[in-house]
């Protein structure tokens, strides 16, 4: 079997595994969010943290129990690491210095798990399983939380009530994050991934030295890194790492473990506004993207010329022998697409415009189909622009959903899709006008600058994925792209919110005959052009100068 149909097959089998899990767990989900049941143990959790979880709330005081609870996060983190050396469990590692701990507090709690460090050299099992762990958990929930606030905007009918912070993140970890977080461990286990809390030991000779490796909580915390999409390695070298990701079988299944939420969650939508086609429209516009930018990456890094390419069947460099360039280039997609960061292969050492595919993929917004939670709040925000585009085209006042979409809405829609450009722009251009950021550069010219444009772009994103070539362990960067990733999780938050509670406000206008069909395959390529065009415009400039620089040279 040749390496290009082998990777046909293993997307082939991946998007036949995601559709049978697509409706089950999508019906699911509406089940969890829509229930005015509560769990014995969820019961324990609210006493616990003295929560009245059927209080219902407007979207101020939804936004300050997001902002209050991320906030605790990153201080218990940041402390965490500050006390990392006196703690027991530490492996002996010291504790954190300030600027790295504060950059790793802000990347875990921001769903980013951007990494400066080398996890297996730097974390005790403390830190990894009751803090890394941990916000794997809820940052996850926080954002799917918000994105079913955005939906219950559209659902409502004159009333600014969104729901309970406290109950939907609650039942975001116990009913759906932690049972299917048990299963795929369990899964990786069986696979070969390690599970243990055994201390540094060594392994053998390796060049001219002893080689030392440390065991530690892997598997459960691998299960939660790819399906929370947040994608912090538990090793340095991430999913590429034997005791991460041993098999081509547990790449497939963490990929799909990626992939299993953001696609299905779109069911969930339709089933809770009420319109199960509505539901496909947006799978069916994150499905077409996704197919597309796989199909473009591999493409890239199977047709590269030259005679080493060629020799070697594609650019095989930064990529794991026993995954391969298919299974690579689904991985790479698929984790710049969502929120994920993990890798299995280095995007540094990708052909020029293979790392463009993944930059591009992340300046989408990563909505295709995007983290858990935000690439479906993203979509629809996209999905309200592309609404108000196509009214303008004809004179009519835009709407969605039977909601109107008037100027307060598309003001704030606009600023949603404004911040992540601008923080990604301006932390890029500052960095490349200062002479010591400058200095962590590994490569010079076209593929210096996108290392650095992929670094604030992955960091206000919410990615965490890099460029290898960067050292990112300085000040600057740990201030700063600390900075972009809080700052590009939690203000397109406060835009979101705001925008549900303005919908939820709204009585439900009729369909007409003048109504624009939001569920229509004419609506769905409107809707890939208006993402394309948007981000087109927004970035074009800075790909022109980084990676469409060094792919055409």
């Amino acid at each position: 079997m040749g390496p290009v149909l082998a990777g046909v097959l293993q997307l082939l089998a991946l998007m036949a595994a995601l559709a049978l899990a697509y409706k089950p767990l999508g019906t699911y989900m509406a089940k969890v969010y829509t229930s005015d049941k509560h769990l014995r143990v969820e019961k324990w959790i609210y006493k616990g943290i003295g929560a009245d979880p059927d209080t219902e709330m407007r979207w101020p005081a939804y936004l300050r129990g997001v902002l209050a609870f991320s906030l605790a996060g990153v201080l218990f983190l940041y402390v965490l690491q500050r006390l990392q050396g006196v703690l027991p469990g530490s492996l002996g590692f010291a504790s954190i210095d300030p600027d790295q701990a504060f950059n790793t507090a802000a990347s875990f709690v921001s769903n980013t798990n951007w990494q400066s460090y080398s996890g297996e050299q730097a974390m005790g099992h403390v830190v990894q399983t009751a803090g890394l762990a941990v916000q794997n958990f809820v940052s996850a929930a926080v954002g799917m939380a918000v994105a079913v606030t955005l939906v219950r905007g559209f659902a409502g009918s004159r009333t600014g009530e969104l729901g309970n912070f406290w109950s939907d993140l609650v039942r975001g970890v116990v009913r759906l994050l932690v049972p299917i977080a048990v299963v795929g461990a369990l899964v990786l286990v069986a696979c070969g991934v390690i599970q243990n809390f055994s201390g540094i030991h060594e392994v053998g000779q390796f060049m001219g030295g002893t080689q030392e490796w440390n065991g530690g909580a892997v598997a459960s915390q691998e299960a939660i890194k790819e399906l929370g999409t947040n994608g912090g390695g538990y090793f340095n070298a991430n999913s590429s790492h034997p005791f991460e990701n041993p098999t081509p079988f547990t790449n497939l299944f963490e990929i799909f473990l990626i992939l299993l939420i953001p696609f299905s969650i779109t069911r969930t939508f339709g089933l809770m506004v009420g319109s199960v086609r509505q539901g496909y429209a947006i799978l069916a516009t994150m499905a077409t993207i996704w197919v597309g930018f796989v199909a473009l990456m591999m493409w890239t890094e199977f047709s590269h010329h030259g005679p080493a390419f060629e020799a070697a069947g594609g650019a095989t460099e930064g990529k794991e022998v026993r995954f391969g360039i298919g299974a690579s280039s689904i991985f790479a997609v698929s984790t710049t697409l969502t929120s994920t960061g993990a890798v299995d292969s280095f995007h540094s050492s990708f052909t020029g415009l293979g790392g463009g595919i993944t930059l591009l993929g992340m300046m989408l917004g990563e909505i295709a189909p995007g983290g858990v939670g935000s690439g479906l709040y993203g979509m629809l925000i996209m999905a309200i622009i592309a609404v108000f585009i196509a009214g303008l085209m004809v004179g009519r006042t835009p709407e969605y959903l039977g909601k109107k979409i008037g100027s307060r809405e598309i003001k704030l829609a606009a600023c949603y899709i404004l911040i992540t450009p601008a923080l990604v722009l301006v932390f890029t251009a500052c960095a490349m006008a200062l002479p010591a950021p400058a200095n962590s550069m590994t490569n010079s010219g076209a593929h210096g600058f996108s290392e650095i444009l992929y670094a604030y772009t992955s960091g206000a994103n919410n990615n965490g994925s890099a460029f290898a070539g960067l050292n990112a362990d300085t000040q600057w960067f740990n201030t700063t792209i600390g900075l972009a990733m809080l700052l590009g999780r939690f203000v397109p938050m406060v835009f979101v919110l705001a925008l549900a509670g303005s919908l939820a406000e709204q009585k439900p206008v009729p369909v007409t005959a003048g109504t624009l069909r939001t569920d229509k395959p004419l609506y769905t390529g409107l809707l890939v052009g208006t993402i394309i065009i948007i981000t087109g415009l927004t970035y074009f400039p800075a790909l022109a100068l980084g990676p469409l620089a060094e792919g055409l040279a």
